[in-house]
């Protein structure tokens, strides 16, 4: 996992989907994560889904104009309206700035007080 600045923008997904396609809403979350990782402002993205269908997805962004600007893109606008008609019962969508980012690893830190932090200044 990736640290991300104070100041970014987390855009946060929760989605409950439908049993229709999965071959090809796989193959659309493809696109939507390959495409968003070539916008301007992009940082990472990190995503869950339950057994259930229950899917919460993060990207997070340099800023609100970088966020929005993705919310906008043609491409993305295209598969959204996709969703809504067949791979999605609900979902909700936060948007949110980050003020602090933390990591804890095992590996990094086993040996020692099992507990480390890392600040982005």
């Amino acid at each position: 996992m990736i640290l991300h600045p104070p100041g970014s923008i987390a855009v946060i997904f929760c989605a409950q989907r439908t049993a229709d396609d999965e071959e090809a809403y796989a193959a659309a979350a493809t696109i939507m994560s390959d495409l968003a990782a070539q916008q301007s402002g992009y940082l990472g993205q990190d995503s869950v889904r339950s057994e259930n269908g229950l899917g919460i997805t993060v990207s997070y962004w340099a800023n609100d104009a970088a966020a929005k600007a993705w919310r906008d893109h043609p491409v993305h606008t295209a598969i959204r309206e996709q969703g809504r008609g067949k791979w999605y019962e609900s979902y909700t969508l936060h948007v949110a700035q980050v003020e602090r980012s933390y990591d804890w690893d095992k590996s990094d830190d086993g040996k020692k007080s099992g507990n480390r932090k890392k600040r982005m200044p």
